[in-house]
């Protein structure tokens, strides 16, 4: 059992963690190495089994990640970004994969991702299913095809506990969008309209996020001209979809050169 992929599971009680408990532990291509939880956390100390409400799966809730990436190959990561660039910088001690699906993260953590990636694999993405990571490149292709004469807009949708707008697949999205057209997201991002705004700037890309119930993730990409509009979506029901993406994006990762991969990378479609 010991030859599979050891694989540790950071934020443990929070609703990622525990579907990628799951998927670990039902899995036969990888074993569940380790669970980790933040200092303090109610469940430090109990069996990772039994704080889901279940039976004992043998594995204690820790807070001391270096020992937990000492036992293993790889880490997954749906946390905090300041949790996450901790992470990395021991997961790259430990030269251990890291896969990132932690989201909102600023230039200066960002900066902070790479340097790790000079001695650890990093697989990081916005969102890790094969349907968004489509929409990535269908939404670049749609942009290159189309002038300004179409205004884009991208709306999401998550459940009411995200913390972070607009989603990190919509910037993955606007991107996309971004890089058809050869400009920069930054110059062009328009956000949080309200009151009295004036018409829309020729070339903008607008964010919309809504937050709602268990809303799993809704993306649209919208290309609206007068007269014509193009709509390119992609509705996840499940969040066990972006567990199998990272769980796959974690066994690509085993002997991969250092650096920082994305999705499109492991699925093959760079």
């Amino acid at each position: 059992m010991h030859d599979l992929p050891g694989i540790v599971i950071t934020g443990a009680a929070g609703r990622m963690g525990q579907t990628l408990i799951k998927a670990v532990s039902d899995s036969d291509a990888m074993r569940l190495a380790a669970v980790l939880e933040r200092p303090g956390h109610a469940w430090v100390g109990q069996d990772i089994g039994v704080a889901m409400g279940g039976s004992e799966m043998g594995i204690i809730v820790g807070d001391d990640a270096l020992e937990a990436f000492a036992t293993a190959q790889a880490v997954i990561d749906f946390t905090a970004p300041a949790a996450t660039v901790a992470h990395a910088a021991i997961a790259a001690q430990a030269r251990i994969v890291h896969v990132i699906g932690t989201t909102g993260m600023d230039e200066t953590e960002l900066a902070k991702i790479a340097a790790a990636g000079r001695h650890a694999t990093i697989i990081r993405a916005g969102n890790m299913t094969l349907g968004v990571n489509l929409l990535t490149l269908l939404t670049k292709k749609v942009a290159e095809a189309l002038d300004e004469d179409f205004d884009i807009e991208i709306v999401e949708a998550h459940h009411h506990h995200k913390v972070d707008a607009p989603s990190g697949t919509a910037l993955m999205l606007g991107e996309a969008a971004a890089a058809g057209r050869n400009v920069s997201l930054d110059d062009v991002s328009d956000r949080g309209r309200d009151g009295i705004t004036g018409a829309r700037k020729r070339g903008d890309i607008g964010f919309h996020a809504i937050r709602g119930g268990d809303i799993a993730g809704e993306h649209d990409v919208i290309f609206a001209a007068p007269g014509e509009r193009i709509v390119l979506r992609h509705i996840a029901t499940d969040r066990s979809i972006f567990a199998r993406g990272a769980l796959r994006a974690a066994l690509w990762g085993q002997g991969r050169d250092p650096g920082e991969y994305d999705m499109l990378d492991v699925l093959g479609l760079n």
